[in-house]
C-alpha cells in the first residue's frame, strides 16, 4: 500500500501531466502508448522525454520515459530515432551519467540499453548485410555507401562476404562481382581479423589467398600465428609464400618465429586480457569463430565475455600444439586458461560438449611438469583461483621429486607456501606432506606452520580462498585434510618434517568440538616426544565429556606414544587412569583401551599387583 506522502506526490504529478496535456493539446504520456501509429508515438514519446529533461520538468521527462519503456517498443525503431537526433542521445547520455535523480539516471540508462540492442540489431540484421553486400556492385555511390554499413557491420558482416566471394568464385556471372568484395573486405578492419583468421581453414584455394590478402591489408599482428600456421602447413607452394610475404608487410621480424611459439604469445595477450584483443564492447556475450568444414562457411559461437579471453587463450594454445605437437609451454598455459576459465563461475561454451571434462580432469592428467607451469604462472600473478587447482592436482597425482619440480630459478610448489590466499598454502603444505619428502628442504618448517594454522583456522567471512568465501565447510575440510596429512608424516617418522613446531596446536586441538579432530590429534601427539604431548593425549582419554569412541581412540594414542617414548605422566596422572580401570562403572571398551595404556606405560609391578588384590574377593 502506498502511504500517504507517496499518494500526495504521484495526485501532483498527475494533476501536472494532465494540465500540461490540455494546454499543448497533446496526449499525456501513459495516453500515448499503443495510440494512433505506433512508430509517431514512439517518435512523440522520445522527443518529449528529451524536451522535459533539457527544461528540467523531471517529473514530465520521467512520464513519458515511463510510458516509452511500458510500450516495449522494437529496439531498432528507437535506434532510428536515435541516428536522427544525435545531439538528443548525447544528451540523453550526459543525464543517465550525471544526473541527480536517480530514478531519471536508471531510467534514462534503460532506454540507452534499448538504444544499444537497437544498434545491435541493425548492425547484424542478415537481410541488411546481404543487401548492402549485393549493393557494392552496383553505382559507386551506392558501393561507398555498402562498404560504409559493411565496416559498422563488423564481424558480423565477414560470414556473408565470405559466401558470396564463394558462389563469385565457382560462378563469375554472379550479380555482386568478386573485385568489389576484395575490395571491401580490408575494409572492415580489425573486427573481420577473428573470423577471417578462423577462416583460412577453408579448402577453397582462391578464397584462402584472399582471406591473407585481406588480413595483410589490416595489418594487426594478431594474424600473424595463423599466417606462418598458413606458411608451415599449407600444401602449395603459392600460399605458403604469400603468407610469408603478407607476414613481412605487417611485422617482418616474426617471420623466423615458428607458427607454435607465435601462437604462444597471443594466446598469452588473451590470457592477461590485452584491451586490444577485447569482444564488442556494449554486447552481453563476446563472439567466438570456427570454420564448419562440411557446410563450408563460418560459425558463430556467442560465450560469456567474463571467459571469453581465456576461451581464446585455449583456442591459441590448442592452434600452437598443432603447429608443433611438443610445445610444452602452450600446455601449462593451456591448462591455467581453463582453469581461470572456471574461475570465473559461468558456465562453460556449449562447443565443450556435454561430456567435456572439468578443468582439474586435464589438470591431473597432463603431469607435474606442466602444473607446474601453471603455478608458477598463478604465484607470479597471483592469481588464487588457478593456483589452488594446480595445487590441488600436484597433490593428486604428484610424488616428492616431482613436488620438487623446478621450474627456472623458482620451485612453484615452494613458493605456493607463502602464497597470500590460505586455501593455497593449506593445499601446497598439504601436498607436500603427503608426497613424504626424505631431501632436507629449508620450507619444511613452513610446510608445518601452515599445517598447524589449518588445523585451527575458523572460519573467517571476509576472507577469501581462491576468490571464493571462506566458510565453516572450507574450514572444516582444511582442518581435516591438515590432521590427516600430519598424522601421516607422524607415522612415516619422516626425518624432514619437524612436527614439533605443530605440538601448540595439536594440544589445542585436542580440545576441539570435532570428535575426528580430538582423535587425529592425539593419535599425532603420540609420536612427538614431549611430556606435553603425552600429558594432552592423557587428558583427553580421560575427560569423562568425551564419548567412548574419543576416548578409547586416545588411550590407543596413548598406548603409541607410551611404546615410543616410555612414560613421562605426572603420578597423579597415572593415578586417575588406574581409578578409571578398578572403576566397575567405567564403559567396557574404555576400561579395556585404559589398561592397554595403563600397561605400556610399564610400570612398577606394585600398581599391578595393586589392581590384581583390589579384584579379589578374599
Amino acid at each position: 500500500m502506498l502511504n500517504g506522502r507517496t499518494a500526495a506526490v504521484l495526485l501532483v504529478i498527475g494533476c501536472l501531466v494532465v494540465g500540461v496535456g490540455f494546454t499543448q493539446s497533446q496526449p499525456a504520456p501513459d495516453a500515448a502508448v499503443g495510440t494512433g501509429d505506433s512508430r509517431q508515438t514512439l517518435a512523440n514519446n522520445w522527443n518529449d522525454f528529451l524536451h522535459y529533461t533539457r527544461i528540467a520538468r523531471l517529473d514530465l521527462a520521467k512520464g513519458y520515459g515511463q510510458a516509452i519503456l511500458q510500450s516495449k517498443p522494437n529496439p531498432s525503431e528507437l535506434f532510428q530515432l536515435v541516428q536522427a537526433n544525435q545531439q538528443g542521445y548525447e544528451w540523453a547520455l550526459k543525464i543517465a551519467d550525471t544526473s541527480r535523480d536517480e530514478e531519471l539516471a536508471k531510467m534514462t540508462s534503460q532506454l540507452l540499453a534499448l538504444v544499444d540492442q537497437g544498434r545491435f540489431q541493425q548492425r547484424t540484421e542478415p537481410k541488411i548485410i546481404v543487401d548492402e553486400v549485393r549493393r557494392l556492385s552496383s553505382t559507386p555511390r551506392g558501393k561507398m555507401t555498402a562498404i560504409r554499413r559493411l565496416k559498422d557491420a563488423g564481424e558480423y558482416a565477414v560470414p556473408f562476404l565470405l559466401d558470396t566471394m564463394t558462389q563469385a568464385i565457382q560462378d563469375p556471372s554472379t550479380e555482386t562481382k568478386l573485385s568489389d568484395m576484395i575490395e571491401a573486405l580490408p575494409q572492415i578492419g580489425r573486427p573481420a581479423v577473428r573470423p577471417l583468421a578462423a577462416a583460412l581453414q577453408t579448402e577453397n584455394a582462391r578464397l584462402r589467398a584472399e582471406i591473407i590478402r585481406a588480413l595483410g591489408a589490416i595489418g594487426y599482428p594478431e594474424a600473424l600465428p595463423y599466417l606462418k600456421h598458413v606458411a608451415e602447413k599449407a600444401p602449395a607452394a603459392d600460399l605458403r609464400d604469400l603468407a610469408l610475404a603478407t607476414m613481412r608487410t605487417i611485422d617482418p621480424q616474426a617471420v623466423g618465429t615458428p607458427a607454435a611459439a607465435l601462437f604462444y604469445h597471443l594466446a598469452e595477450r588473451y590470457y592477461y586480457h590485452d584491451e586490444s584483443l577485447a569482444p564488442t564492447a556494449g554486447l552481453p556475450f563476446g563472439n567466438l569463430w570456427f570454420w564448419d568444414a562440411q557446410a563450408n562457411r563460418l560459425q558463430r559461437v556467442e560465450v560469456d565475455p567474463a571467459c571469453f579471453h581465456e576461451l581464446m587463450a585455449m583456442r591459441c594454445c590448442e592452434w600452437s600444439l598443432r603447429a608443433e605437437e611438443q610445445f610444452g609451454p602452450s600446455i601449462g598455459l593451456w591448462l591455467a586458461a581453463f582453469l581461470k576459465a572456471e574461475c570465473t563461475g559461468v558456465p562453460m561454451p556449449g562447443y565443450f560438449g556435454q561430456n567435456h571434462a572439468k578443468a582439474l580432469v586435464y589438470a591431473t592428467t597432463a603431469g607435474p611438469e606442466y602444473l607446474h607451469q601453471a603455478l608458477a604462472r598463478a604465484v607470479n600473478d597471483r592469481h588464487a583461483g588457478v593456483a589452488l587447482g594446480a595445487v590441488e592436482a600436484l597433490a593428486t597425482t604428484a610424488g616428492e621429486k616431482s613436488l620438487m619440480y623446478t621450474l627456472g630459478p623458482s620451485q612453484p610448489l615452494l613458493q605456493a607456501l607463502m602464497f597470500p590466499d590460505q586455501a593455497v598454502r593449506y593445499s601446497a603444505a598439504i601436498a607436500i606432506a603427503n608426497a613424504g619428502p626424505r631431501q632436507e628442504f629449508s620450507e619444511s618448517r613452513t610446510v608445518v606452520r601452515n599445517l598447524a594454522e589449518a588445523l585451527t583456522k575458523n572460519a573467517q567471512p571476509a576472507s577469501a580462498t581462491g576468490g571464493q568465501p571462506w566458510t565453516p565447510e572450507l574450514a572444516e575440510m582444511y582442518a581435516l585434510r591438515s590432521a590427516q596429512a600430519l598424522l601421516g608424516v607422524a607415522a612415516s617418522r619422516n626425518p624432514t618434517i619437524d612436527l614439533s613446531l605443530a605440538q601448540p596446536a595439536l594440544v589445542g586441538a585436542t580440545k576441539d568440538p570435532r570428535a575426528e579432530i580430538r582423535v587425529l590429534a592425539g593419535q599425532i601427539l603420540a609420536y612427538l616426544s614431549s611430556p606435553d604431548a603425552q600429558r594432552a593425549i592423557a587428558a583427553l582419554a580421560l575427560n569423562g565429556e568425551n564419548d567412548a569412541n574419543v576416548r578409547s581412540a586416545a588411550f590407543g594414542a596413548l598406548v603409541v606414544s607410551a611404546k615410543l617414548h616410555g612414560n613421562v605422566l605426572p603420578d597423579v596422572v597415572v593415578g586417575d587412569i588406574y581409578q578409571l580401570i578398578s572403576s566397575g562403572q567405567t564403559d567396557a571398551a574404555v576400561r579395556a583401551a585404559a589398561a592397554a595404556a595403563y600397561g605400556a606405560l610399564n610400570l612398577p609391578s606394585q600398581r599391578v599387583k595393586d589392581l590384581i588384590l583390589d579384584q579379589a574377593k578374599s
